[in-house]
């Protein structure tokens, strides 16, 4: 597992000292939060019984939280600490007073397997699968939550990172919680969703600025369950990803996966008033591709403009027939460079992703669809200037896939940051894109934009990421100028410990 693999909690804060650059005067003080999976009880399980076996993936981990604190001193210097924690989820009570694993992995294996785990947690625990709280971190109303999409946000102290319970915006909302919550631009209102395997199949909900209450929630009357990852906003709509990556257990009977991707369904995209219901939806049909990332939503004249992370197919399916045998081959083709025109049934370069503009109108219903970036590099976990979500941007940021090395652990590993140049490209041009390439066999996590204190331009800022040499075994913190994207990191910080590889991350000021 290399890198991949779990690391114990520590105590408590330690003060880094081995810091090489300069930290800026003018960067912001504040926390960089990393979230990620690590598996406790020492790695990944696997069950085995009469109907087969079923195992854990890496991305099923117990949610641990890396934080860094950034603090000026009264002589204007900096102190820098680290610290990281668990996120003490109610199935991670669970299996930490046994001491041991309790839950049956229920992701992937054999699908009869699959099915008698789901069975059996929900006897002996009244869950299916396990609380993971490893994917991102989102800040509320002051308040800071670590979250997957597939149960409640969990609520976690800033300053000890101790877990304080989930959060159910005081019994407003009971259902699954995106991992990608938006903050509505101007009116401060927090825009989630809910996908469930059981019905009502997807929910949208308004959270007030004040994290006291849902505002607003509709059902939009799916009549299947997509695994949809993220949700966008507009200065007035709630834009809506509906594309064929379907959840249905029903299926698992029939010796098939439950999590599957077919092409030859339909995808679109929905645009939605702020506070509308099912009927004030409008959807535009799109060719059908798998985006689990938004960059940004913005409206301009009539149209809503969608940027996305596109790829031609799903991480989360996997090779319908001989499973165990063939998973490991499917997983590491995936990851390939792809070659347009390859033969999609050979799984060749399925999850090389690429930035895609949608531009939906809507008044004539039309749409226009085009790729901003070419087959150079695959990159994927978008980021951006955050005072810019909702509104139209300049500047775009994505982690960039090394596909070898990808390839060969099967899992993605990101050897470079891009930076998009959005309003740089003709309307049926690429548009222009800068690198910062990290060393050799070196690799990046859940970075962030940070914005300048009192900067005046889109990208006064810096680049924050959590990255590992993999020749060296260290882990450190870089800090990029956004203005001087490919020059030398402002600052590294090197890490007393190694830093796993995990997803996304977010910067309280």
């Amino acid at each position: 597992m290399a890198n991949f693999a779990p690391v114990e909690e520590r105590e408590e804060a330690i003060v880094l000292y081995n810091i090489h650059g300069i930290i800026p005067h003018d960067f912001p003080e504040g926390v960089y939060l990393r979230n990620g999976a690590n598996p406790i009880f020492g790695g990944l399980k696997i069950a085995e019984s009469i109907f087969g076996k079923s195992s854990q993936l890496w991305v099923e981990g117990e949610g641990m939280i890396h934080a860094m604190y950034f603090k000026k001193g009264s002589n204007g210097h900096w102190n820098i600490s680290y610290n990281n924690k668990l996120v003490q989820t109610g199935t991670f009570q669970v299996e930490k007073d046994r001491k041991r694993p309790a839950f049956l992995p229920t992701v992937e294996g054999d699908p009869l397997a699959v099915l008698s785990a789901i069975l059996l947690n929900s006897w002996r625990f009244g869950k299916m699968t396990k609380e993971y709280a490893n994917t991102s971190c989102l800040i509320h109303s002051g308040r800071v939550y670590a979250i997957t999409e597939n149960h409640l946000p969990f609520e976690i102290d800033i300053s000890t990172l101790q877990t304080l319970g989930s959060w159910d915006v005081n019994g407003g909302w009971t259902r699954p919680f995106t991992s990608h919550a938006k903050k509505a631009p101007h009116s401060g209102e927090l825009v989630t969703m809910g996908f469930d395997p059981q019905k009502p199949f997807f929910e949208v909900g308004i959270i007030s600025a004040d994290g006291q209450k849902v505002a607003h929630k509709a059902d939009l009357k799916f009549n299947r369950c997509t695994f949809c990852h993220e949700i966008g906003v507009t200065l007035r709509y709630n834009v809506i990803l509906d594309f064929p990556i379907m959840l249905d257990a029903r299926v698992l009977i029939k010796g098939k996966s439950f999590i599957k991707y077919d092409s030859k369904e339909f995808a679109r995209i929905g645009v939605m008033p702020r506070h509308g219901d099912a009927d004030s939806v409008t959807w535009f049909e799109v060719e059908p591709c798998v985006v689990f990332h938004i960059l940004n939503c913005y409206e301009e004249d009539n149209e809503v403009v969608v940027i996305a992370c596109r790829a031609p197919g799903s991480i989360l399916s996997g090779p319908d027939h001989d499973f165990w045998e063939t998973k490991n081959e499917w997983f590491s083709k995936g990851f390939k460079h792809f070659v347009q025109g390859s033969d999609e049934s050979s799984a060749d370069g399925l999850f090389f992703t690429r930035v895609h503009e949608w531009r939906l109108n809507i008044k004539s219903g039309q749409v226009k669809s085009r790729f901003l970036t070419g087959s150079q590099f695959s990159m994927d976990f978008p980021f951006i200037n955050e005072h810019f979500t909702g509104l139209k941007n300049q500047f775009g940021y994505a982690q960039i896939v090394d596909s070898n090395a990808s390839s060969v652990a099967g899992l993605a590993k990101y050897g470079g940051i891009a930076k998009l140049y959005l309003e740089e490209g003709e309307a049926e041009e690429l548009i222009k894109v800068e690198y910062h390439m990290l060393p050799r066999n070196t690799f990046c996590t859940g970075a962030v934009f940070v914005a300048k204190t009192c900067g005046n331009e889109e990208d006064d800022g810096w680049i924050i990421t959590f990255v590992h040499n993999e020749n060296t075994n260290k882990s450190q913190v870089y800090m990029i100028d956004a203005k001087h994207f490919s020059n030398e990191p402002t600052a590294t910080i090197t890490l007393p410990r190694r830093v796993p590889y995990g997803f996304h991350g977010a910067f309280i000021t």
